[in-house]
């Protein structure tokens, strides 16, 4: 019919059910869709869909690009849309070992984006399968030697803390508190360690 449009369940199920294992790549634990083929098959099935990159200011404003800076690290955002549906999805700007870049090249972001609107893409139901299981991460690693040592140092410059101190110490033991918290868990003892100090240093003033 002329000017027929598919619904987004339509278009879902139509997505959702063809197979892609012949369209993609495994690295490390990962497996990847190929982003030149899911745009082509997203388009057979909705020739209007579309998509946008976003882009961030850097620096003072001056500067725009397709990624955005973070304390966690570099990341991009792809929109696509599909059956009048935005889907939105964020990936990390990851190097060769899947490690978070501060500093990434242009063919690192570009690599990033192509794999963020891959799994933009993949929302709609192309592929989505493949993902399953990867937002299951691994058990984090226990504290280091060196890690477990700053903490106990820490605990012993603040005063008036013992009590807690145990807490934490049970925490390091029971790895509640392990490598991937560590520097979570460092910054947030300081804050209460200056916090402590400014208080002191007040009540000292008062009398």
């Amino acid at each position: 019919m002329v000017g027929y449009k598919k619904e987004i369940t339509e278009i879902y199920d139509e997505l959702s059910h063809k197979d892609v294992s012949e369209n993609t790549e495994k690295k490390g634990k990962f497996t990847y869709l190929s982003w030149a083929w899911a745009v082509r098959e997203l388009l057979n099935v909705d020739p209007e869909a579309t998509w946008e990159v976003h882009e961030y200011l850097h620096g003072k404003g001056e500067v725009v690009a397709p990624y955005m800076r973070t304390g966690a690290g570099c990341f991009v955002k792809v929109t696509v849309w599909s059956g009048g549906i935005a889907r939105h999805q964020v990936h990390p700007v990851l190097d060769h070992m899947n490690k978070s870049i501060e500093e990434p090249n242009a063919f690192q972001v570009n690599t990033s984006i192509q794999r963020c609107l891959a799994k933009a893409i993949a929302l709609h139901g192309l592929g989505l399968y493949i993902y399953a299981g990867e937002d299951l991460p691994a058990p984090p690693k226990p504290l280091s030697k060196e890690q477990y040592q700053e903490i106990t140092m820490l605990l012993a410059e603040m005063k008036d803390f013992d009590e807690e101190s145990s807490k934490i110490i049970a925490k390091m033991d029971s790895e509640e508190i392990n490598e991937s918290n560590f520097k979570g868990s460092i910054a947030k003892l300081k804050r209460i360690n200056n916090f402590k100090d400014s208080t002191a240093k007040l009540e000292r003033t008062d009398k």
